[in-house]
């Protein structure tokens, strides 16, 4: 009874705290909710979404992306940031505890390896409200899909969680193509119920802005939005707050052919060893959970605009890292200690513009993360999850 108020008393004390930070600081920020609250609206009036005048603040989604917003725009500006704002933060709240759902379904671990993770990213977590960004929401979607394909109790609701699962990868690659990084994966397992689900889903979103633009408009808006891709990217590859690989190797080199050469080479390394961990994992129980924690924390690395704090999208790999702490070394354990102390401390408040600047044009985070890689992979080599 004592834990079920305190745990009551941290709710409401939590959202008390994140309703306070919303009207103090981020009801005037949310950036990148603005430019999606304005393709809802252009939706609905039927005009086009890409628009050159818009200059750093185009929008970028795909056409159906914009069915996400368009409720929110028959509401004021303002009460439609406070609406997204709380779906946000529900999001990163069903990410945390939908991770731990999965790593440690026996509940038996302490507060302080729940709290972990989101400490370790809390920078990438209070970014992503104060942008209003659409990771969260898209990374929770993952999340679901990865337990109903994991956690069934019965033939007939295990085909139907596979269905289920495939519906909501094709919802989640429809608002952002990142995690169409799971469709290779998801052939290779032969999850064929959960692939033609998803498919489908794709296919009625390719479409669904017909309903504004008629056809022949739809795929007009279509190129529109590859050629905003196509000139766009390309600027905005060494920025700061890219994290990807090839933003790694343009801040390195700033040679744009080379760093584009690198990091293919690169990924192409990085996805045959995955898939050598995949076909190595093929005996292991629920070896799906492991393997998906890595496609997770490589949606940003391997993504060309893979911005800092899509990397929220890395909890279950750092839950699982956690969990299997004393599985590694004592040595391993130090730099596992020290790899996550940089990225919860990689702070701009705390290091200052210039050695922040420093800190992200030397790529350093991109680093943390190819080194969370190597701990999920000694997992798997050696048969432990």
């Amino acid at each position: 009874m004592a834990q079920k108020k305190t745990s009551v008393f941290l709710i409401v004390f939590g959202f008390l705290l994140f309703l306070l930070l919303f009207l103090v600081k981020i009801k005037g920020e949310m950036v990148d909710f603005e430019v999606c609250y304005k393709a809802g609206m252009r939706i609905r009036w039927g005009e086009t979404l890409y628009r050159i005048e818009d200059e750093h603040y185009q929008y970028k989604y795909s056409p159906f992306s914009s069915f996400l917003f368009l409720p929110l725009t028959f509401l004021p500006l303002s009460a439609a940031k406070g609406i997204w704002y709380f779906i946000v933060l529900f999001s990163l709240g069903g990410i945390i505890y939908i991770s731990q759902m999965l790593v440690n379904p026996e509940r038996e671990k302490s507060f302080l390896f729940v709290a972990l993770p989101p400490l370790i990213l809390a920078k990438f977590f209070l970014r992503e409200l104060q942008l209003g960004q659409i990771n969260a929401f898209i990374s929770l979607i993952l999340l679901l899909a990865i337990y109903g394909l994991l956690f069934r109790e019965n033939p007939s609701s295990s085909s139907r969680g596979e269905k289920g699962a495939g519906l909501l990868w094709g919802l989640a690659a429809a608002l952002k193509p990142y995690a169409l990084i799971f469709f290779p994966y998801l052939l290779l397992k032969k999850k064929w119920r959960a692939l033609w689900p998803g498919f489908a889903f794709l296919g009625l979103a390719f479409l669904a802005p017909s309903l504004f633009y008629g056809f022949s408009g739809n795929f007009v808006v279509l190129r529109e939005w590859i050629s905003t891709l196509r000139v766009s990217t390309p600027l905005l590859l060494d920025s700061q707050d890219n994290i990807s690989l090839i933003a790694f190797f343009m801040k390195w080199t700033g040679n744009q052919k080379f760093s584009v050469a690198a990091s293919a080479i690169v990924i192409a390394l990085l996805l045959f060893f995955l898939l050598f961990l995949v076909l190595r994992g093929k005996k292991i129980p629920k070896s799906l959970l492991l393997d998906s924690s890595i496609l997770l924390v490589l949606i940003p690395l391997i993504s060309p605009l893979g911005w800092d704090y899509t990397l929220l999208s890395s909890v279950l790999g750092i839950a699982i890292a956690l969990k299997h702490f004393f599985d590694y070394s004592k040595f391993w354990r130090i730099v596992l200690i020290i790899n996550f102390s940089i990225i919860a401390l990689s702070l701009y408040d705390l290091l200052g513009k210039e050695l922040y600047a420093t800190f992200m044009s030397w790529s350093v985070i991109t680093l943390n993360f190819l080194i969370l890689l190597g701990y999920l992979s000694y997992l798997r080599m050696k048969a432990l999850c």
